[in-house]
């Protein structure tokens, strides 16, 4: 590698419609026991939700800087704590854009170690102006997003 160059961080992969993204409990993502702060796992979720987007072909930052710009927001997100997480441990987020309807867009995320399931999180996000306005998607994000999706429309 070139020593003037930083390694470009992974995104992950897919595996069909699911969406793989690695990381490791770093101490900071725990509390005073070594296990993963509860809140943390948005912080797991939002990363591998964005390096979804950025494998299929788009990044925020040029959504928002584009003549039409726009942004997600998530609306809602439910989390099912099943087993901690704890310093050191290797994590895998599994994550699938599930329908796009409108602005609408459901995810579906998991986070194992290994194959052992530790949390799971169903969330709804909406695609916004830069007013904070409900927009419907650009067909062209739907278009790339379709082969990925269960349902769209």
């Amino acid at each position: 590698m070139d020593k003037g160059k930083a390694a470009e961080p992974t995104m992950g992969w897919f595996e069909g419609r699911e969406h793989n993204y690695p990381l490791r409990v770093f101490y900071e993502d725990t509390d005073f026991t070594g296990i993963v702060y509860y809140a943390n796992y948005l912080r797991f979720f939002e990363r591998a939700r964005s390096s979804y987007f950025r494998l299929v072909g788009f990044h925020h930052s040029d959504l928002w800087d584009a003549d039409d710009p726009i942004a997600f927001a998530i609306r809602k997100i439910n989390l099912d704590y099943k087993k901690p997480a704890r310093i050191d441990d290797s994590l895998r987020i599994v994550t699938t854009y599930d329908v796009f309807k409108g602005a609408r867009l459901t995810v579906s995320q998991a986070c194992y170690r290994g194959d052992e399931l530790l949390v799971t999180a169903k969330s709804e996000a909406a695609c916004i102006t830069p007013e904070g306005r409900p927009k419907r998607a650009p067909k062209w994000m739907v278009e790339k997003l379709a082969p990925y999706l269960l349902n769209h429309s």
